[in-house]
């Protein structure tokens, strides 16, 4: 699927969830909330190469869902199930790696360990919470993402930094427009995707796709939301490694 045709699809909303009933919120996302112009090279050649693609995801507890069918339904489960449907023939391994109550410095030192132990090929960074909650230092945090990223780089790895979730109940109790600014320009001096998870799910509060005002025991909210964040992830990753040749293409 070429780009034009994949925004088009991404932006009416095609990509909507399928796995929690007929009453599902469009996953839909403009595409200059998604697309990057920087390139995923190492899972490009990695895939050609070897026909597989290792992730890991390293961060906090939003990666996580709670409850007996969390690990399925958190948005690394559903990336992996979205990329193994729309990249039949590609094995695809997502392992995460939760770092609770870590800064991005914290994540930085230990992205050496993390790389000769699970030999990524692509590694999703998500962070920014902890630092804003403990209002690190932007230079420190701006200078902790660049050495993470150098430090993966070095080990082999291609990177997709993500920012924080998006709550309107917590926007006014903790500030973090300045970390996720700092996250953009870290991503465009080195030249690295930006899942921008802040204004992606700040839209779909907007447009009415999901109600993150409500408040519920149930987990359905977060799931639905776990699963459209695991499928944008999945598109920007097939766009910017250039898999479309790979992909199932629709109807099959």
């Amino acid at each position: 699927m070429n780009k034009t045709v994949l925004a088009t699809a991404l932006a009416a909303g095609l990509y909507a969830s399928t796995a929690f009933g007929q009453d599902r919120p469009s996953c839909g996302i403009p595409p200059y909330l998604l697309f990057s112009d920087s390139q995923l090279k190492r899972v490009s050649a990695t895939v050609t190469a070897t026909h597989k693609l290792t992730i890991a995801v390293v961060g906090t507890g939003s990666s996580a869902l709670a409850g007996p069918d969390g690990p399925s339904s958190a948005y690394p489960a559903r990336l992996e199930a979205v990329l193994s449907q729309r990249l039949p023939g590609i094995p695809v391994k997502v392992v995460t790696l939760l770092r609770t109550r870590e800064t991005a410095e914290d994540l930085a030192r230990g992205m050496n360990k993390m790389m000769q132990d699970e030999k990524p090929n692509l590694v999703l960074w998500q962070t920014g919470t902890i630092d804003a909650i403990r209002r690190i230092d932007p230079d420190n945090f701006q200078s902790a993402l660049q050495d993470g990223v150098r430090r993966l780089r070095r080990g082999g790895a291609d990177v997709i930094l993500m920012n924080m979730q998006y709550s309107p109940r917590t926007e006014e109790m903790i500030s973090v427009a300045p970390y996720a600014d700092i996250m953009r320009v870290v991503a465009q001096e080195q030249d690295v995707p930006l899942l921008d998870r802040l204004e992606i799910m700040r839209h779909w509060s907007d447009v009415g796709a999901f109600d993150l005002h409500a408040t519920g025991k149930d987990n359905v909210l977060a799931r639905r939301v776990h699963d459209c964040i695991g499928r944008a992830i999945a598109l920007l990753i097939i766009n910017s490694g250039h898999l479309e040749n790979f992909e199932r293409k629709a109807g099959e």
